[in-house]
């Protein structure tokens, strides 16, 4: 089993009814294959809360909704050639919540826009290749005089 594996609340329940017959934490370890210290964490927490469910959470709360991020790309869209903090100042001037340079960018990359410049050169086609080729051929015994 992978050290990563979170048990679905199914399992959960399975866990605990078995404990709850009567069973020992180690024979319903073994039974399930999952380390003895899950399933009596999980026995514990099913003590004191009377729940088996996982607690979904932790981390920062955002400070932006969805809208506000969908606002900022529609923005950048609107004027291509703004920057990240001329986004950043139209923001703090249409909604009052002030917003930094980074989060305009990882919003902006969020939503597909990313700082890349076109390439300027045009692709050669197969006539430029073989006309380039050509002239390559016709010179390549030229001295630096020539």
């Amino acid at each position: 089993m992978s050290s990563r594996y979170h048990i679905d609340d199914f399992l959960r329940g399975r866990i605990i009814g078995k404990i709850e017959e009567g069973r020992k934490i180690t024979d319903v370890a073994r039974e399930y294959d999952i380390a003895h210290s899950v399933v009596s964490r999980l026995w514990k927490s099913f003590k004191t809360t009377g729940m088996c469910s996982r607690r979904h959470g932790g981390g920062r709360v955002r400070s932006m909704t969805p809208a506000e991020d969908r606002y900022i790309v529609l923005s950048a869209k609107r004027n291509r050639r703004s920057t990240a903090q001329q986004v950043a100042n139209q923001f703090l001037a249409a909604s009052g919540k002030q917003i930094s340079r980074k989060t305009v960018a990882r919003r902006l990359r969020g939503g597909g826009l990313y700082a890349r410049r076109p390439v300027v050169c045009v692709p050669l086609t197969r006539q430029h290749r073989t006309a380039r080729f050509q002239w390559c051929r016709e010179h390549h015994n030229w001295t630096e005089q020539n």
